[in-house]
């Protein structure tokens, strides 16, 4: 008996050390957990999340489309620019489609339907 009486208290001293142990490991649980939580959060909902970065690329995407269109746009008006700043015929083809003008010595012939 003397055996089991002095191991009792071995088991239950044993034990009380182990619960904190346990406790402080629920803490560390629970605490990893609310960070997970946190950014899951963020990856899903908040600033940079997965959905804000794929409407920023499709914004990207649309913008350098116009920006391609433009471009174009820019090249069609300098060379348009360059041809008025070299030659007359240019100007000339405006002028007689635009505002109907004639050359000095033409006679312009007008048909009705």
């Amino acid at each position: 008996m003397s055996l089991i009486a002095t191991y009792i208290p071995l088991l239950e001293t044993n034990r009380s050390r182990s619960m904190p142990s346990m406790r402080s490991s629920n803490w560390l649980f629970v605490v990893l957990l609310l960070l997970l939580g946190g950014l899951q959060y963020r990856l899903w909902v908040g600033e940079g999340s997965l959905a804000q970065v794929s409407g920023l690329s499709k914004q990207i995407a649309e913008q350098q489309g116009e920006n391609q269109r433009l471009l174009e746009r820019n090249r069609i008006l300098e060379a348009e620019v360059r041809e008025l700043k070299q030659g007359m015929e240019t100007v000339e083809e405006r002028a007689r489609h635009e505002l109907g003008m004639v050359k000095e010595g033409e006679t312009l012939y007008q048909l009705a339907e």
